[in-house]
């Protein structure tokens, strides 16, 4: 597998610039990550950093807002913006010709937006509509309250924010978030494709260069919680989620991890979908992921199906992850799961803007970049006893679950304890309940729906490049589940949600 040179450089304001080029497309993309997630809002004000997200793009430098649009549209640039749980991101792809004109377009969206007071109430109005059509969404929206229970708060928060913290949200507040978090230290630009090198970097540092830096604001972890737990709605069917702690992308049982996950539920032949819906016909949708913070990770799982069969789906679903634990995998198994992973590696080549935030997720989570050939190796050395021995130290007697639907569901009084060895990270929780208690009000795997979301507010664009058109998701009045990666792409900016 042939490898495209990767550079980097640190500019003294402490931005990082990380770029690839690849010889074989003519266009440019790139993606911004920048500190100013919704981990770092103001508690009561949920969804700051996803309004300011749209915000920004309503007139910068010496440009209104439909202006803004013109410039980008003559520059045949396909962009999207939205906030994650560390980060808002800021991503574009267009021709390599075209590159440094709209990162100069997008110098003045980071760092010098009109913020138009104006803007603000039909920005909100979008933002409660997105809110209200997760409502309508229960699938979506039991993983994004699952998300909130297992995380240590403000981990766990979902970028969309709620109602009450949209609706405290308030122009000046606005303002004074993009003061504290849009700054030039922890931000990262990743660039891939068509590209020269000493060009591409000098116009950064003319564009990007005195940007002053600002202190990182603090965050401080709270408790969530409970670990069983059920949402209440009367609806038709029945959505379930779980979540069980596992290694983050710096551990040395990283690919192991990938691995067993993608085993479980990570395509259309893995055990969840075998067992849940072809044998058994309980549901039309059954998955399970891996995802990961930067000092956090684990495995979610999902299932929709109907109220009469939600127990027995449940009692399957945690039978499979019990006996990967206790029987391990088998050959076949781990063939298929690296025949997959290395497909996605290859086919992500031929996407520039694919690659570019595959760029931004390593870096930020390790601090360089992993070769196509190194992701490849580590696949080729897992064995079936390796990652036999992985699962069965899962932690996975820590398993939070969720239900949402019209009755809660009964649980055993505890699962499969993990066989000593390495432990895997615990967080805070408050006390669990042996049956799901009423009284609390990804890239999805091959053959399940995916929807991409890079914040809830905007246009839908397509993209056309290598021949091939796909969606840059930009929904106006729109919210589905956060951006997901494949391997090569661990994070959504902040989060690792790739597919398993």
């Amino acid at each position: 597998m042939s490898e495209p040179s990767v550079v980097h450089h640190v500019f003294p304001n402490g931005l990082v610039l990380v770029a690839e080029t690849i010889p074989s497309v003519r266009s440019a993309a790139f993606s911004f990550l920048l500190p100013a997630g919704a981990a770092y809002e103001p508690e009561d004000r949920g969804g700051t950093a996803s309004m300011l997200s749209e915000w920004i793009t309503r007139g910068a430098g010496d440009l209104d807002s439909r202006a803004l649009i013109s410039a980008l549209d003559n520059l045949g640039v396909s962009h999207a913006e939205g906030a994650q749980t560390a980060h808002t991101s800021v991503s574009a792809a267009t021709l390599g010709r075209n590159l440094i004109d709209a990162l100069a377009i997008y110098a003045d969206v980071i760092r010098r937006p009109a913020l138009d007071d104006d803007e603000v109430e039909p920005i909100r109005a979008l933002a409660l509509q997105g809110l209200q059509g997760l409502e309508d969404d229960p699938g979506s929206k039991v993983v994004y309250e699952l998300r909130r229970r297992f995380y240590p708060d403000p981990w766990g928060r979902p970028s969309p924010g709620t109602p009450e913290g949209v609706e405290a949200i308030t122009p000046d507040s606005l303002r004074e978030f993009h003061g504290q978090t849009y700054r030039p230290n922890g931000s990262i630009l990743a660039v891939a494709g068509a590209i020269d090198w000493p060009t591409l970097r000098d116009a950064v540092g003319r564009l990007f260069g005195d940007w002053e830096p600002k202190p990182e604001p603090p965050v401080r972890l709270k408790p969530t919680g409970p670990n069983r737990d059920h949402i209440h709605k009367e609806t038709q069917q029945t959505q379930i989620a779980l979540a069980y702690p596992s290694v983050t992308i710096t551990s040395p049982d990283y690919y192991l991890a990938r691995a067993a996950t993608a085993i479980l539920g990570g395509y259309s032949s893995a055990r969840l979908f075998t067992e849940v819906r072809e044998k058994r016909g309980l549901c039309y949708t059954v998955y399970a992921s891996y995802e990961s913070h930067k000092d956090r990770a684990a495995v979610i799982g999902y299932a929709g199906t109907s109220t009469e069969r939600a127990q027995e789906t449940l009692d399957v679903t945690l039978a499979e992850i019990e006996r990967l634990g206790e029987h391990g995998v088998q050959v076949e198994e781990l063939e298929t799961m690296r025949a997959g992973l290395k497909s996605s590696l290859i086919m992500q080549q031929e996407s520039s803007m694919s690659r570019s935030g595959s760029l931004a997720s390593d870096w930020y989570h390790l601090g360089r970049v992993r070769s196509l050939d190194e992701i490849s190796a580590a696949l080729d050395a897992l064995t079936p006893e390796a990652v036999s021995d992985f699962a069965a130290r899962q932690q996975t007697r820590d398993l939070t679950v969720l239900t949402l639907g019209p009755a809660p569901l009964k649980l055993p009084p505890s699962t499969r304890v993990a066989r000593p060895g390495p432990s895997l990270p615990q967080f805070p929780r408050r006390p669990s309940h042996d049956a799901i208690s009423p009284d609390y009000l990804i890239e999805r795997p091959a053959g399940h729906r995916r929807v991409e979301r890079r914040g809830p507010l905007g246009r839908d664009r397509l993209l056309r490049e290598g021949g091939q058109s796909r969606r840059v998701a930009r929904r106006r009045g729109r919210l589905a589940l956060p951006r997901t990666h494949g391997l090569q792409g661990d994070t959504q900016p902040g989060c690792d949600r790739g597919q398993s």
